[in-house]
């Protein structure tokens, strides 16, 4: 075989690769069936809150797969999913990609995530009547503090390493650990500022004041780890929605 036959080759044997990564990736998969499908939990207020009575989606991610879908000119099906299996979805197919999840080792061990557009700070939160009773991270990492948290989420491996001489309580979603504070089955919960400042709004839980927040942590989307193809098309979309102010202006709409 001569040189120019040979080359010739080697580039037809690199555009079939090319277009079998092609054929297999999420995209191609998106834009043949019109239909974007992301897992989101709904219980993250602001972020995805699920209406039982519509079975429809509100809130800041909602928003951000909505105008993802918009751009993809395809529409957009919300697969309802919970903490324990978000990851597990998206590596199984169940859906395309995720709303905001932390991004996190374990995490990324299994799936993608892209480019980061907002970041949260985790904090210690009580009951309005309790507010005096605490005030750092070591009155909360007692025996006798009954500390409750969500099954599989990143705020229970959280919980676990912070206070380890707490009486730890995890419950199952839908349950969340905040309920088990209001509910007086628990003293303490721990979750991010975003959702902090919406709870304490809606039903006057308190900061833990003398707590410092902990594990400043960026969130992201999960998508397939093997699908670069959707990961570098999502990625560059979120570069082209932050230039043009698209995040900022639904932090401000949702208060974030």
């Amino acid at each position: 075989m001569n040189k120019f036959l040979k080359a010739a080759s080697v580039a037809l044997v690199g555009l079939a690769l090319s277009g079998a990564a092609q054929a297999q990736s999420a995209l191609n998969e998106i834009l043949s069936d019109g239909v974007l499908k992301v897992g989101t939990t709904g219980d993250w207020n602001p972020m995805s809150v699920r209406d039982p009575a519509t079975n429809s989606y509100k809130g800041f991610d909602i928003d951000i797969m909505t105008e993802l879908a918009t751009d993809l000119g395809v529409e957009v099906e919300f697969v309802p999913t919970d903490w324990k299996t978000l990851v597990n979805g998206v590596v199984a197919g169940q859906y395309h990609i995720t709303g905001s999840a932390s991004i996190s080792p374990a995490r990324m061990k299994a799936a993608g995530f892209s480019e980061s557009y907002i970041s949260v700070e985790i904090m210690p939160f009580t009951s309005k009547e309790d507010a005096g009773k605490f005030t750092s991270h070591e009155d909360i990492n007692k025996p006798e503090v009954k500390v409750a948290t969500t099954l599989g989420t990143t705020f229970e491996k959280l919980v676990r390493e912070w206070y380890p001489n707490a009486d730890i309580k995890v419950v199952e979603a839908p349950a969340r650990g905040y309920q088990e504070v209001l509910a007086g089955r628990a003293d303490v919960f721990i979750t991010s500022n975003i959702e902090g400042a919406t709870l304490e709004e809606k039903f006057g839980v308190a900061r833990v004041m003398g707590a410092t927040p902990r594990s400043p942590s960026p969130i992201a989307m999960l998508l397939p780890q093997d699908d670069q193809v959707w990961i570098n098309y999502v990625n560059n979309w979120v570069k082209l929605k932050q230039a043009a102010g698209f995040f900022e202006a639904n932090k401000a709409k949702w208060g974030l």
